[in-house]
């Protein structure tokens, strides 16, 4: 198994900066797997302001569906990789008619697989109210089901609230 780490939370709660920081403990350049594409100009000014937080020391890999591919195409050079995030990555999934658990099954393999350390970012979206259409309830339970088989093969999860980060496994 690899060095992976698993950051969950709910919107705003603070899940990305401590993932950033747990990356960022790691020698060398450090790789940001991006997942979020700018559809408008609100997104693409939140994906530049992202950007520049980071800092010199990241490079972007943007990976809104090939994620497995892209975990394995980053090089020797990077000490560690951070995903931003798998929520996202799993609704361009869903968009796009793939298959969610062999895209899943795909990425467990390439995480553990991964020689460097991995952090990776997810939402909690089941601690909500049930959502009222199909499509949004499927969501939610493939959404939980693939933070389940992530956390699995994870060393340590961390689940975030109001900014503070709660070690779970």
């Amino acid at each position: 198994m690899s060095e992976a780490v698993l950051v969950v939370g709910g919107v705003r709660s603070g899940k990305s900066a401590h993932a950033q920081t747990l990356a960022e403990k790691h020698h060398g350049p450090l790789a940001y797997v991006a997942t979020a594409e700018a559809f408008d100009e609100e997104m693409a000014n939140r994906i530049a302001r992202h950007q520049a937080d980071r800092g010199p020391r990241w490079c972007t890999f943007e990976a809104p569906l090939e994620m497995p591919a892209t975990l394995e195409s980053i090089g020797p050079d990077y000490g560690a990789i951070l995903v931003d995030c798998l929520t996202l990555w799993l609704s361009n999934i869903m968009l796009a008619e793939r298959n969610v658990a062999i895209a899943g099954d795909e990425l467990v393999q390439a995480i553990t697989r991964c020689p460097r350390p991995v952090v990776l970012v997810a939402n909690e979206v089941g601690m909500g109210i049930v959502p009222t259409n199909p499509l949004a309830r499927a969501f939610r339970d493939e959404a939980g089901m693939l933070n389940q088989k992530i956390a699995r093969h994870c060393c340590s999860v961390v689940l975030t609230v109001a900014g503070i980060p709660l070690q779970i496994k």
